[in-house]
């Protein structure tokens, strides 16, 4: 895909516009029709997008811009990947990383 995500645990929505080359509103619209993009709310309301929500968001521009599909193609395909991961991998595995990638998290919010 060619985009550099910064090395930061959340973005803000603008931010995350600015990496992706669309407006807010189109980021607030695939999150409301792709539930696998899930950013964090604040006490003050405000979304903060995680790497993996960034990277999600990512795919779902690629798929939509670059390779045509509709909402509901996107949809059907991203699960399909996500199905075929889970295959390739293992629950396990999975599981794992989401631990080591929670306790990174931690780390860096400590420090």
């Amino acid at each position: 895909m060619g985009v550099t995500i910064p090395d930061k645990l959340y973005f803000r929505i603008g931010e995350v516009g600015k990496i992706l080359g669309v407006e807010p509103y189109v980021i607030r619209y695939w999150e409301s029709e792709f539930k696998t993009v899930r950013p964090i709310r604040t006490r003050s309301d405000q979304r903060l997008y995680r790497r993996q929500d960034v990277e999600e968001l990512l795919t779902i521009k690629s798929l939509l811009y670059d390779d045509m599909f509709t909402i509901a193609g996107a949809k059907k395909r991203l699960s399909r990947r996500k199905r075929e991961d889970r295959e390739k991998t293992g629950d396990g595995d999975n599981l794992l990383e989401d631990v080591k990638r929670t306790l990174h998290e931690i780390k860096q919010l400590l420090r």
